[in-house]
């Protein structure tokens, strides 16, 4: 019994985890094995590092009184000062709320169209007109914001197209670009146009992998084509919906300011002004930093937590998440 505890002893300085010497010794092995990989990746490495990693000290303004004088080491320390601040603005409550809205809004209208136009090509038996298809669906995602905007602004005039469609069924109010009611809408409509072919890309792929041999059972058994999408492909592709699904409900804080900026104006403040948008006035027009950087990280704050609990919710349920 004692002879055994020694050998225990002897062996447990390599067993240390990533600091063991057995694990040295494996990764500088591994080092002069694939030093070539590990060069073609360097450069990705030192991209994160210098602007995804090393601006996370900036997050130290959010807690002071940042002067750009003093630097960050030398401004005054405010603590949760401007967090109170903003939770107390009259705008706190209006941000959120827009924020929220136009991210629920894509989340219900944008995410599944994507999947059934993955489903849709992948009945298509003709390969050229699939194709022909494809190339004109991905085409939107190429072309810039603003040209989409400028397209969008064109078109919701008072003599807009898409304003005479909207008269023709009733409505009189005017331009659309220019009432508050119109603006989720257009925002969340545009973007389903735009990313709609780009995003149905992994789903393609995912339909892909499924095996052909499980149709062939499938109708073996007596089941249609909808039976088989339902029983087959949906179920093949489950794993990828749900991980992009965590993925976005991780971003349903995040609309992008540069859009927001291009169509909104003060007389949409009330249903367009989100919470990047008042951080990009805030903070680069007004030159308010400290104060810009406590409101962006409560939004990068909401958006961690809820990937957190879509990945938590979705292991407890199912088989996929993301770690």
């Amino acid at each position: 019994m004692k002879q055994k505890m020694k050998q225990n002893k002897t062996r447990l300085p390599f067993r240390r985890g990533i600091f063991g010497t057995k694990t040295k010794k494996a990764v500088l092995k591994d080092l002069q094995l694939n030093h070539a990989a590990y060069f073609l990746v360097l450069p990705v490495i030192i991209y994160f590092f210098l602007f995804h990693y090393l601006p996370m000290g900036g997050v130290l303004m959010a807690f002071q009184d940042f002067s750009v004088r003093r630097g960050i080491f030398g401004s005054r320390w405010l603590g949760f000062e401007h967090f109170v601040r903003f939770f107390n603005s009259v705008y706190f409550w209006r941000l959120l709320r827009n924020t929220l809205l136009i991210s629920f809004y894509g989340l219900v209208f944008s995410f599944p169209l994507p999947i059934v136009f993955a489903l849709c090509l992948n009945e298509v038996k003709n390969k050229k007109f699939k194709k022909t298809v494809q190339t004109i669906s991905y085409l939107p995602y190429f072309i810039s914001v603003v040209v989409v905007v400028s397209i969008l602004i064109d078109f919701t005039k008072s003599q807009g197209i898409l304003t005479k469609l909207a008269g023709f069924f009733g409505d009189k109010g005017g331009a659309l670009i220019s009432r508050p009611e119109w603006f989720r809408t257009l925002y969340v409509g545009s973007n389903m146009w735009q990313h709609l072919g780009y995003n149905s890309i992994i789903f393609m792929a995912a339909l892909s992998g499924i095996d052909p041999e499980l149709y062939e059972a499938a109708w073996i058994d007596g089941a249609g084509r909808w039976k088989q999408t339902l029983h087959v492909t949906l179920p093949g592709i489950a794993s990828t919906i749900v991980i992009l699904l965590i993925l976005r409900l991780g971003q349903i804080m995040s609309v992008g300011f540069e859009k927001t900026i291009l169509m909104y104006s003060p007389a949409t403040y009330e249903t367009a002004d989100v919470i990047s948008s008042y951080t990009y006035r805030v903070g680069v027009i007004d030159n308010n930093y400290s104060y810009s950087t406590a409101v962006n990280l409560f939004n990068s704050a909401i958006n961690f937590l809820m990937l957190i609990g879509a990945n938590k919710i979705s292991r407890k349920f199912s088989e996929t998440s993301l770690w």
